[in-house]
């Protein structure tokens, strides 16, 4: 067994951990912030005296890294669920509203029910769907689906393009949309079920794991920022925090968990993705509680300047990925765009200036495009005792928090597989 050297507490850390502790290693983890989670976190905010996320995020009940993680920690009961695939929207433009709901087999018949589809459209539009079977590497969502005459375009391949790969649909990569679709719509309900935190992301997703590493023992040394990894290609011999030193003995490995511009600057020769694409979220206290159709406590919105809408008591919290513009706004002006977006979907007098906190993510996540994907990493390097994990690394699937689990889980298996290979290497 090894002795593991986990830099960075996000998600991948964290399920790299969890992971490497199941398989019998011994753990410690160092994170460079004075709290674990990274995105995947909630805070309280003095301005709107609540609890709130640092970003939001869907699971789907595809998802299984992501569920069997919670089952380990004991977070899965700390998520909600609709009765079925419900997916509700808004067109802010004219008010319509409608529910996206597929049937739970993969036999699409929902498209054939008007009370299921998006509404404006016919069975026909989704065969355009089809097309994503035969994309091209270098194919762009935009390619492959745009039609000016497709209603389905603004109302459902756009907004789950720039959800899912937080990418702009000119320049999103085609395949790695498909991936998902394959493995969720495609599938039918059962698999694209939504699920939410039902309290916050760190009640579910973040306090879990860190209880079951506390009763495992494993040190977490937060306000660690790892200067300089120290060796040569035969291994990792040093750590170096700047004030405080780990030396590595035979049997000990390094998962690097970090995000990408920072792997970068530990291992220059390493290649990662470059562009990055920016999300901004707002939170906004209600002036009362406020409801959704049938209680789904989340709400696609087209047509404005919000994606999707998240309830949870009196707050109602927004996303625009790929924020490109909006991102190099003044938060003033970004809560006078959202809330007008809010007022509408949630029927609320647009005049009021409810308390609102933006949080702009500069760099939410690598820029999913086809060159950006091929430049992802592989988890091994060519440093016998030297591991990577994050999102951003090649794991075939978006970076998502499904993604990040996925990635740490990888890492861990590795782990064990090169101390296999590789005993007493030094």
């Amino acid at each position: 067994m090894a002795h593991v050297h986990v830099i960075g507490a996000g998600l991948a850390g964290l399920s790299c951990a969890v992971r490497l502790i199941e398989a019998g290693h011994t753990v410690a983890i160092y994170e460079a912030a004075p709290h674990a989670g990274g995105r995947c976190r909630s805070y309280y905010d003095s301005k709107l005296e609540r609890t709130v996320d640092n970003g939001n995020h869907i699971l789907l009940s595809a998802n299984t890294e992501a569920l069997d993680f919670l089952s380990v920690v004991g977070g899965r009961n700390r998520i909600s669920a609709p009765p079925g695939a419900y997916f509700p929207f808004v067109d802010l433009a004219n008010g319509e509203r409608w529910t996206m709901r597929p049937n739970p087999g993969p036999i699409p018949w929902w498209i054939l029910s008007h009370d299921r589809r998006v509404a404006g459209t016919r069975p026909y539009h989704y065969l355009r769907g089809l097309r994503l079977l035969a994309a091209k590497p270098d194919s762009t969502v935009a390619q492959v689906l745009y039609s000016p005459d497709d209603p389905l375009w603004e109302r459902l391949w756009k907004p789950l393009t720039v959800a899912i790969l937080n990418t702009e649909p000119e320049h999103a990569s085609a395949r790695l949309l498909r991936r998902v679709l394959l493995m969720t719509l495609a599938q039918g309900g059962a698999k694209s079920k939504p699920l939410t935190a039902t309290v916050s992301l760190s009640d579910t997703f973040i306090d879990p794991a860190l209880a079951y590493l506390a009763q495992a023992g494993t040190p977490i040394h937060f306000g660690q920022r790892l200067r300089r990894l120290e060796g040569t290609r035969a291994g990792i011999a040093r750590l170096d925090f700047g004030k405080t030193q780990v030396p590595l003995g035979p049997d000990e490995m390094v998962v690097l968990a970090v995000t990408a511009p920072v792997a970068s600057q530990l291992l220059p020769a390493l290649k990662v993705p470059e562009a990055t694409r920016p999300i901004v979220n707002a939170h906004i206290r209600l002036p009362h509680r406020a409801r959704l159709a049938e209680g789904i406590p989340y709400l696609g919105m087209v047509g404005g300047t919000a994606e999707w809408l998240f309830l949870r008591q009196d707050v109602a919290s927004v996303t625009v990925s790929a924020a490109n513009e909006l991102v190099d706004y003044g938060a003033e002006d970004i809560a006078r765009i959202v809330w007008r977006d809010v007022a509408r979907a949630l029927t609320l007098d647009p005049r009021l200036r409810p308390a609102t906190r933006v949080v702009k993510e500069r760099r939410a996540t690598i820029a999913q495009t086809p060159a950006d994907l091929r430049r992802r990493p592989k988890p091994g390097t060519p440093v016998p005792n030297l591991i990577l994990a994050g999102s951003w690394t090649c794991t075939g699937l978006p970076a998502t928090i499904e993604g990040a689990i996925t990635s740490g889980r990888t890492a861990a298996k590795l782990v064990t597989k090169r101390m296999g290979r590789y005993p007493h290497r030094r």
